[in-house]
């Protein structure tokens, strides 16, 4: 097909040059940039007209904040960039394929657009869970710390320090932005925003109500560690249960690809005549897109959430 090497002729170009230009920012950023992570300024896009046109759209601040909460390094530039890019190769692929008809092709073009933020959402979700796991242990060792006679603020020091990521980077930017000169409520703040989890949003209220009207924080923290425990001991007995469902699920969206995959190889003609026809492609179509909405519609019967 003609039009593919031109495509991504055009995008490798135009992307070879992004990277020079990213290069280049980096060197002068890096050599004028303040020590203060409180005064950095993320732009959305290291290229001029794309970070315009991005800047007059809402999702883009959507966009950001995931990035931010998945821990990756991307921008809002990049992510958009790689949309487009898999869009525009999935369809040139996909137009190929004489026998799906139109509908199936923007579907899988709109799927793999969708990918890369799928993939952020997937990685901020890990990320999440993984933040969750660590709480408990965390917060029984800053109550730990302040029974032994240690501030607040050595304890939260000695999390961010002794605990691998997630916790331990999130831990470790919320005292460094204390620390520089930022108020509890401030950097508090700016972790519900970055970890948005009931236990953090807990946690942080009780954090900036102690600074106000003081008490036993240790006592509240240790408190707050029992029930956060009891709190995942029961969502991993949800899960267990809910565990039948989703292989009962992935079996089902399996099957019929399997058992279509076996009459090819027996008898390929009598598969191959659906291609020959139009009411043979549309009814793939419908199959495969029934296929996967019934996979998705399972899951989510089967998801229980607390």
């Amino acid at each position: 097909m003609p039009i593919l090497p031109l495509l991504l002729g055009v995008f490798a170009v135009t992307f070879g040059l992004a990277a020079v230009v990213v290069v280049q920012m980096r060197q002068r950023l890096d050599a004028e940039a303040d020590s203060s992570p409180l005064l950095s300024e993320e732009r959305v896009s290291s290229i001029s007209f794309w970070a315009r046109l991005l800047t007059r759209f809402r999702f883009s601040e959507t966009l950001r904040t995931h990035i931010e909460q998945a821990c990756l390094t991307w921008s809002v530039g990049r992510l958009t960039a790689m949309m487009l890019l898999g869009g525009t190769i999935a369809f040139a692929l996909v137009s190929s394929l004489s026998w799906l008809p139109a509908f199936a092709h923007w579907g899988l073009t709109a799927l793999a657009t969708a990918s890369p933020y799928l993939y952020v959402r997937s990685r901020r979700r890990r990320r999440f869970r993984a933040f969750e796991a660590q709480f408990p242990d965390a917060l029984d060792s800053i109550a730990r710390a302040m029974r032994a006679g240690h501030p607040f603020s050595a304890g939260l020091e000695m999390v961010g320090a002794e605990y691998p990521a997630p916790l331990g980077y999130e831990m470790r930017r919320t005292h460094d932005e204390w620390k520089l000169g930022s108020s509890w409520d401030q950097a508090f703040g700016s972790l519900c925003g970055r970890v948005p989890l009931p236990s953090v949003s807990l946690f942080a209220g009780a954090v900036k109500l102690q600074s106000r009207t003081g008490g036993r924080l240790n006592e509240v923290l240790a408190k707050l560690s029992e029930t956060l425990r009891e709190s995942i001991a029961l969502e991993d007995e949800v899960r267990a249960i809910a565990a039948h469902g989703k292989l009962t699920g992935a079996i089902l969206t399996v099957l019929p690809l399997f058992i279509g995959g076996i009459m090819f190889f027996v008898n390929p003609d009598y598969i191959l005549t659906l291609t020959r026809h139009e009411v043979g492609k549309t009814l793939i179509a419908v199959c495969l897109a029934l296929l996967v909405s019934a996979h998705f519609v399972i899951r989510k019967l089967v998801d229980i959430r607390l």
